[in-house]
């Protein structure tokens, strides 16, 4: 019998119709394919049940969270051949009945499923949320969901993200490090605001404090800070506490809907947006727009995909949805401009981050690497390859510009028309 590398392969070739740019190690030992290519490690036979019995994307993302499948070599590399393979030509299951039909390609399917063992689905890995599949974005989902991604330990972010413990891509200049890549993006949305001491600032979705502390110490304002995460809240609260501003800043536990004590003189909402969801969005920009004072600026950093011709086809990718950020969903960057505006908001500049975030997400990921044992101790295996898939596939899809990030900035204009920003706007990048 030939190894399971080599049958693996042909199999593969067969399945997809071109050559597999991909080295294979199966669970035998044996290896197949270009040797200097990275390898796809398939440790297991229960890697492929999983794959026969979920095609595509979730199969395989199943099977990587299990540890029954692995990358050795380039993971960057290894992801953007796989994403040619499989996320960019993914479809749906009646493209999977139709290349059935070629007499190959059921040839090798019949013996994929031979290789693979016993026909029995082996479970979804405990990460995985198992719900319906419907965005409801009321207060108790968004509160579940909002839980699922960010109380994964403050320890475990604390590897992830460095010192700064922003998360949210950095403002970089050539070279730098992390730290002072996110201190000058707090600066950046402090001064796109135009903080002034004695204002107020809402932020919304807090995080872990940085740009409410940043902005009152830097630029005396007060600020209350809003987060749907426990465990966030009380971390900013401790960080609050320890750099003696607990007189100009509050953190609260809060849905940003339930926020009443406007108004605001300025609202920062960074990578907050994206967990709002399509229906609600207006609800979200109404409802900053009523919390801001006349003349009041608002500066919305949020991740964007590109437009489809077809946007009632949209669908949320079922890794994220599923492992990452249940419910959250991209609109494009024109029906972000679009919502605010119909809000009432002026909006007066966007400026695309798009590549400050791809270089941000390779920061993590080396992060999570250099200190892997750790993080495994502390959010265990599978969360923790959630974490360095995710965020390796996030910064490929920056880069090839599959999405983007956008600062929005807007102003509740009065009845004047005076907008209170200078001539020249973009004094903030000299």
């Amino acid at each position: 019998m030939a190894e399971a590398a080599s049958r693996l392969r042909s199999l593969a070739e067969q399945l997809l119709g071109v050559p597999l740019p991909l080295r294979i190690r199966a669970w035998d030992g044996s290896q197949a394919g270009p040797p200097d290519a990275p390898a796809l490690v398939v440790r297991n036979r229960r890697a492929l049940r999983r794959m026969l019995f979920k095609p595509g994307e979730l199969g395989l993302v199943r099977a990587w969270v299990a540890g029954d499948l692995g990358i050795e070599g380039d993971l960057y590399a290894a992801l953007d051949a796989l994403a040619g393979l499989v996320w960019e030509r993914e479809e749906d299951a009646r493209g999977l009945v139709q290349a059935l039909r070629d007499p190959a390609v059921r040839a090798a399917a019949l013996d994929l499923l031979k290789l693979a063992g016993p026909p029995v689905p082996p479970a979804p890995p405990r990460e995985e949320v198992r719900r319906p599949r419907r965005h409801l974005h009321t207060r108790r989902t968004d509160k579940r969901a909002i839980s699922h991604h960010y109380d994964v330990g403050n320890d475990f972010y604390e590897i992830v993200l460095g010192p700064s413990m922003v998360y949210s891509c950095a403002y970089w200049e050539d070279d730098g490090t992390l730290e002072t890549a996110q201190r000058d993006k707090l600066e950046l949305v402090c001064a796109k605001l135009g903080l002034t001491p004695g204002q107020r600032l809402l932020d919304v979705g807090c995080g872990w404090g940085s740009m409410a502390v940043h902005a009152a110490r830097e630029h005396g304002v007060s600020v209350v800070g809003v987060t749907l995460s426990q465990e966030q809240a009380a971390y900013a609260r401790k960080r609050v506490a320890d750099e003696g501003l607990t007189d100009r800043v509050e953190i609260r536990v809060q849905d940003y809907r339930d926020v009443a004590d406007g108004p605001f003189d300025a609202i920062s909402s960074i990578g907050m947006a994206e967990h709002v969801g399509a229906e609600r969005y207006l609800e979200y920009a109404e409802q900053l727009h009523g919390l801001l004072k006349p003349g009041g600026r608002l500066l919305n950093h949020q991740i964007g995909r590109r437009p489809q011709r077809d946007e009632a086809a949209y669908q949320v990718d079922r890794f994220i949805d599923a492992y990452v950020f249940p419910d959250g969903e991209l609109a494009p960057i024109g029906t972000t401009v679009g919502q605010l505006e119909r809000a009432g908001f002026e909006v007066r500049d966007v400026e695309s981050l798009r590549e400050h975030y791809a270089r941000t997400l390779r920061r993590w990921v080396a992060n999570l690497e250099d200190d892997w044992d750790r993080a495994v101790r502390l959010a265990g295996p599978g969360r923790a390859r959630v974490w360095r898939l995710y965020m390796a596939a996030s910064a490929l899809a920056f880069e090839h510009n599959r999405i983007g990030v956008n600062q929005v900035l807007a102003v509740r204009t009065p009845d004047s028309g005076t907008s209170g920003l200078p001539l020249r706007t973009r004094t903030w990048n000299t």
